[in-house]
């Protein structure tokens, strides 16, 4: 088991925006992670368990503030985008110790996508029994837009993936084709299979496991603590990023209805979205632009005592422009964000709420990442 520095440092920062100002600081609590993509808390509400893009899973001792590297991992892909990507306890963890994973994999056809499960061992250090569930399909020659995240709701659980970087912005865009899972969120039971009252299941030549589709590329997803919905961002082309919350069986328009332009000629290639399209709109954009655009990954509810202004806010990872977003909800009206941790240097790959302390923890990116906790600032 490799072990990682751990230590702690701390800023404080007052936030910019009037309605959410609350002085807070952040900590270093651990760095030198190779690559991390994403977490989530243990059950005693202070480890946390995490993904190393590269291909490994990691824990974070809260107690020693020790990082160690587990055995055992799927074999991926980690050219371009590609590697291990999410994780999950399964809802029966405590019993269990079964988590769930995502990754890019080869296939026929190049790679793809792939959910599986394992079951976390944390005396022996390892994750054992690993076995794919479900592959996205069809296979693409691509090292791009994998998605990819994974939640649990109502009894069932929800992937999101991405469009692999297809570049035909036409009516035959493969987020647009309801007989592959690309662009998507999926629909699964916990051995990824596609129930039988989805959208698509009666249609024959649509993939059964879509639950929406018409979307580019989902790095961030999780579930409204009140209204039960499922709510993602999306990484747009050259702005048009997104806000949007999953519908059962619609279409959120990529690449027909959006906001950002062609990275390679700046021209824009969609109407944006129009009442009577017939695609779902977001509830928050950006775009068109570099210099005005929101690629996202990892996003929460902030639920907790910590910040008591902040509850209900969303908050959302931004991997280019190295800040975390807190927006202010109000059931589909979303704010400008507040930034959080501008200036750091940290391109943002995953956020997380700790159950315990009500703290913010924030995952970097990059082949020597922290890991970051944002707290109340005394005073």
């Amino acid at each position: 088991m490799t072990k990682f520095t751990a230590f702690t440092t701390a800023t404080a920062i007052m936030l910019g925006a009037p309605a959410l100002a609350q002085d807070y600081t952040h900590e270093v609590l651990a760095e030198g992670l190779e690559s991390p993509w994403a977490m989530t808390f243990l059950p005693n509400g202070d480890d946390i368990l995490m993904t190393g893009r590269m291909g490994a899973f990691f824990v974070y001792d809260a107690e020693s503030g020790e990082v160690s590297e587990l055995d055992g991992a799927p074999d991926v892909a980690t050219q371009g985008q590609g590697g291990l990507l999410d994780v999950a306890l399964a809802p029966d963890f405590e019993t269990s110790n079964v988590i769930y994973m995502t990754w890019s994999g080869a296939v026929e056809g190049g790679t793809t996508t792939h959910l599986g499960r394992g079951t976390l061992d944390l005396e022996a250090g390892s994750v054992n029994d690993i076995e794919t569930l479900f592959q996205v399909s069809p296979g693409v020659d691509s090292d791009a837009h994998y998605g990819s995240r994974i939640v649990f709701h109502d009894g069932y659980l929800y992937m999101s993936t991405g469009d692999r970087n297809n570049k035909d912005f036409g009516p035959d865009h493969i987020a647009q084709n309801i007989a592959t899972e690309n662009g998507s969120v999926l629909r699964l039971t916990f051995d990824g299979e596609a129930p039988a009252d989805n959208p698509f299941v009666d249609i024959d030549v649509a993939a059964p496991a879509i639950w929406s589709y018409g979307h580019r590329n989902i790095q961030a997803m999780t579930v409204h603590p009140d209204s039960g919905e499922i709510w993602l961002a999306e990484h747009g082309e050259a702005g048009g990023d997104e806000i949007n919350i999953v519908a059962r069986g619609e279409n959120f328009g990529w690449p027909l209805a959006a906001y950002g332009v062609d990275y390679r000629t700046g021209e824009q290639f969609a109407d944006v979205h129009q009442e009577g399209d017939g695609f779902v709109a977001p509830v928050y954009h950006w775009g068109p632009g570099r210099d005005d655009h929101f690629p996202s990954s990892g996003m929460t509810f902030y639920e907790g005592d910590a910040f008591p202004d902040w509850q209900g806010h969303l908050l959302v990872g931004n991997l280019f422009h190295e800040y975390l977003g807190l927006f202010d909800v109000n059931g589909a009206d979303v704010s400008d964000p507040a930034r959080l941790l501008e200036g750091e240097g940290h391109r943002i790959r995953d956020v997380a709420v700790g159950p315990n302390d009500g703290f913010i923890y924030v995952l970097g990116d990059g082949d020597s990442a922290p890991l970051l906790r944002i707290t109340p600032s005394e005073g």
